[in-house]
Order: structure tokens, then sequence, then C-alpha cells
């Protein structure tokens, strides 16, 4: 494993480099990635993001600019805040064993690349994307604020537990570049679609509560995806919902992607280690923050998930 400082001299060195980001690609992944690829270009290198099929619109404008024309033919591949190589798209695949590099932040990283930096301490990949860029050239606003977006979302505008100290100066020194932080969260974190808030309060209305009202699962099922008409778009950070339900420090959102498979996103507060929940399921991610896809339905997964929070939890 590598500090940033080595990263960046690795980086240094290289060329031709494509950039791949994580399935279902989030805030932090899409805007670390394409923040890197855009100082990787300030240096005067050839860099790209490989386009990523299940991008939704909030996050497409920052990665748009980046995307490698088809056919490109890299020299050298990094992974920007994917934990294992199971967790790339489809279309990156063929990249999974030639990773020069990965940059992360997920306690279940799998050391999948070459070489590998990795801060299990650190809010978001941006932080370490951030301290790996101020080695190599200057933060620019078309820089600061994909980063940002990076930040910004994956403590949850700051207000999520891995949210430190150290998060807000890096925030700091981006907004000081002069980039529009208002606007950016108006529209990540204050802003949200009729069907999202239709699907909310269906969502709310069905919810079950476990373990003496402290664990809530709410569900999507397809069907209620298929009565919305809703878009990924309108999905997307659905389960920063159910960990706000009050006397709650374990919520579990249980989307059904499609007959058969569920996505699993467990938030939960010290009392329930949710990356060990999700580890049991196939799964993985943080403490505080995890997800699994599993099979069955969306009941079977539902007992799975309860099980696996009676093996972990704190009394």
């Amino acid at each position: 494993m590598i500090d940033t400082k080595r990263a960046a001299a690795l980086l240094c060195a290289m060329n031709r480099i494509l950039l791949l980001t994580h399935v279902r690609p989030d805030g932090d992944t899409i805007g670390s990635a394409a923040a890197l690829c855009l100082g990787l270009r300030a240096m005067g290198k050839e860099a790209y993001l490989l386009y990523n099929p299940e991008i939704t619109e909030t996050y497409l404008p920052y990665a748009a600019p980046c995307w490698a024309p088809e056919g490109y033919q890299p020299d050298h591949v990094i992974s920007i805040d994917v934990a294992v190589a199971d967790l790339l798209p489809e279309n990156a695949s063929a990249y999974a064993d030639c990773v020069a590099l990965a940059v992360d932040h997920h306690p279940s990283h799998g050391y999948f690349a070459r070489e590998t930096c990795l801060n299990a301490e650190a809010a978001a990949c941006g932080e370490i994307v951030y301290e790996i860029l101020t080695e190599m050239t200057e933060i620019t606003p078309a820089i600061a604020l994909p980063l940002y977006v990076a930040i910004a979302t994956d403590c949850g505008c700051f207000v999520y537990s891995n949210t430190s100290a150290k998060t807000h100066r890096i925030a700091a020194a981006l907004m000081e570049t002069g980039i529009d932080v208002s606007a950016v969260n108006q529209q990540l974190f204050r802003t949200k679609s009729k069907v999202r808030l239709k699907m909310e309060a269906q969502m709310v209305a069905q919810m079950e509560l476990f373990d003496h009202d402290r664990v809530v699962i709410m569900k999507i099922p397809l069907a209620l995806r298929q009565e919305m008409h809703a878009t990924e778009t309108d999905i997307e950070e659905l389960s920063s919902l159910a960990p706000q339900v009050e006397g709650v420090d374990c919520g579990i959102t249980l989307r059904e992607l499609c007959p058969g498979k569920v996505k699993i996103s467990v938030r939960s507060g010290a009392r329930v280690n949710a990356s060990e929940v999700c580890r049991q399921l196939g799964g993985g991610g943080h403490k505080a923050a995890a997800g699994a896809t599993v099979e069955g339905s969306l009941d079977e997964v539902k007992s799975a998930v309860l099980r696996a929070v009676e093996t972990v939890v704190s009394q």
C-alpha cells in the first residue's frame, strides 16, 4: 500500500491514462475521477474516464467532458473509489486484471491493483484525490468543482458521522478557488423531483420497525418504480431516507433491481456495524454505510439482513 505522495509520483510518470468508476456511480466516484482526469490533463497528460453506462443525469455534467473515445487504448488504468473488482461496470471488466493504481477509502478494499492508495479514515475518496492532486498541480476551479461534489455527496453535505475537521478544511480550500457551492448544494441536496417525493411517501407509509424500533426497513419494489415511471435519477440516494426516522440507529433500504435480485443499503450508528452486516451478505463498505446485492425476493432478503444485524449488533 502506498501514500498519496507515492501515488502522485506514480501518476506523474504515466501517460495515456484511463480512469475507472464503479457500478451505480455516485458523486464520489464520478467527482473524484473527473477531478483527477482534469488535473492530469492540466499537466499535459492524456487522460480519460471510461464511460459508465449507469451514470445518472445528476452526475453526467461532471463526467461528460472526460469520456474516453470509443476504442481508446490506454497505457495505464486507474480505479477510483472501487472497493473490489466485482464493482467495476461490465464494460470495464476487461481491465480488472491490469489496474495499475487503485485509489480508495473503503475498509473492505480487495487489493486487486498492482498498487493501492487507501485511506479508510477519509470521509470520501475525494479527500484522497485532493491530496494527490496538491502534490501534482494547482487546484483550479474546474478541478475543485467535481472534487467538492465528491466530498459533499459522500458525507451528506457534511452531516454524516464520517465528516471530520479535515473534511471541512478541504471543502474550504476548494471553496476558496471561487466555485459556486450554493448552486451545487441546491441541486444535490435541496431539490427533489415530484416522482421522488411520491416514492418517499410510499416508502415511509410501508416502513417496518424492528429491535425495539431501533432498526427500520424501507423497500423499493420494482413495481413501485414501474408505477411511478421513476428514473435512476429519481431513485438515487433514497437510502438516505431510512436513517432519518426518529429513534432509529440502523436504517436499511431494500431495492428490488429485478425479479430475484435485491440491493441492500445499510446506514447505521455505532451500535450496528454496517460493513459487517453487508460482509455477511457478500458486500461491504464502511462501519456507518455499506451495501450488498443479493439473490432472493424482498421478503427473503429482509429476513437475511435482519439475521445479519442480530449477529453484529452491540447491545
